[in-house]
Parts: C-alpha cells; sequence; structure tokens
C-alpha cells in the first residue's frame, strides 16, 4: 500500500471511530451543520451536468485520457472525507476502503468503473475544470461563466478560512475529539494558518453541535 493510500485509509478509519463515538444528537446536530454545503454541492452538480458532464465523460472518462483523476495527484481535505462518510452507505465506504487497498495504476485510486467512487467527492475535484473544457463551454456563453465564476466564490465560503468556515471547524470538532490526520490542512498548512492568523479566526461549530444547535 502507497504512503497516500495509507494517509487515506488511516483517515477513514479516524474518523469512522469518531463517529461512532457520538451521541445520536450530537451525530444529527454534526449532520445539520453541513446542509448547506451538501445544497451548494447539489446546485454544483446540476450546474456540471447541464453544461459539462456530456464533454467531460468523452474527453477524460471514456477515452482514458483524464488529466484529471491522476495517481496521488489530488488534494483531499480532512473534511472531504468527513462529509462524505456523513453521507455515505456501509457499501460505499467499504468500496473506498477496498480500493485504498489495491494498486489503481496510473489512475485516481478512487477511480472506478463507473466512474468516482465517493457519494460527494472532494471539492478540489468537483470544482476542476480543464481549460480545454472551459473554452468550449465559455467561449461563446458568457453568462455561464459569470454563473460558475459566482459557484468558485461560494466554494470559498465553505473552504478559505478568512472568517469562520465548515472545512475548518469541521477539523477542529474532530480534533477536539481526540481524531488527528495529515490532511488537517486548516491546522497543518503554514499558508492556511497564515490566513486564519491574519483574519483572526476561530472555530463555532464545537459549541454548536454540542449544545445541538444548527450553525
Amino acid at each position: 500500500m502507497s504512503e497516500y493510500n495509507a494517509e487515506q485509509l488511516q483517515t477513514i478509519n479516524e474518523v469512522l471511530a469518531c463517529l461512532g463515538g457520538l451521541s445520536p444528537g450530537v451525530r444529527n446536530a454534526l449532520e445539520r451543520s453541513i446542509a448547506d454545503y451538501l445544497a451548494f454541492r447539489r446546485d454544483v452538480d446540476r450546474f456540471l451536468d447541464t453544461h459539462f458532464s456530456a464533454i467531460c465523460s468523452y474527453r477524460c472518462y471514456q477515452s482514458g485520457k483524464s488529466v484529471c483523476c491522476g495517481r496521488e495527484g489530488i488534494t483531499i481535505f480532512f473534511a472531504d472525507i468527513v462529509v462524505n462518510l456523513l453521507v455515505s452507505s456501509t457499501e460505499e465506504i467499504q468500496s473506498l476502503k477496498q480500493a485504498l487497498r489495491c494498486d489503481p495504476g496510473s489512475k485516481c485510486v478512487y477511480l472506478g468503473d463507473n466512474g468516482c467512487l465517493w457519494h460527494i467527492k472532494p471539492i478540489v475535484c468537483e470544482m476542476f475544470l480543464c481549460k480545454p473544457a472551459r473554452d468550449e463551454v465559455f467561449g461563446n456563453a458568457p453568462e455561464v461563466l459569470k454563473v460558475w465564476q459566482a459557484m468558485r466564490r461560494g466554494e470559498k465560503g465553505f473552504t478559505w478560512p478568512s472568517q469562520p468556515v465548515l472545512f475548518d471547524e469541521l477539523e477542529t470538532f474532530f480534533m477536539e475529539r481526540g481524531c488527528g490526520s495529515s490532511l488537517m490542512y486548516f491546522h497543518n498548512s503554514p499558508g492556511l494558518l497564515r490566513v486564519k492568523a491574519k483574519h483572526q479566526v476561530s472555530s463555532t461549530l464545537n459549541e454548536a453541535v454540542v449544545n445541538g444547535r444548527n450553525i
């Protein structure tokens, strides 16, 4: 098993163990805390299905020439794993863990016969559009580009810690319950730590969940 695969599998197991120790009330509050993010992801999914699905499926997946799903080339945040595990079935989780125990060859370990194995795939994957695809879709449709630019700004509302954001808060929530992972970039990345320090950002999710409130 590669270092990348081991890192992913360890984080999945850490999160599952922590989730298993939560009371039903705290677990439900944690699930409510990601509701706005899931709604955002549904909006992005609809946009991509409408404007990019046919192009990306043919050029990348069906052709086998995908530059998007390169082996060990995808940044996955700790919060990506948390969100995905919260909404995935037992069977979906087992498929992820089984994939991590195998050698994927030249492609992403999570790329299965029918596409991505994630229920809610990593935000980096979701928001990546290669230049040829962007040029084809946006070249003659500036109004579509404006919608996409708004979605990119919306993404920062969950992932860019110049303000309290969900991805940072999820890390804090699990860290305070003894969970640790090298994928906790919001607490380990020098760049993200500088952003948080500059804007004096602190987490609010833990208090909200403990008190059973939806943030």
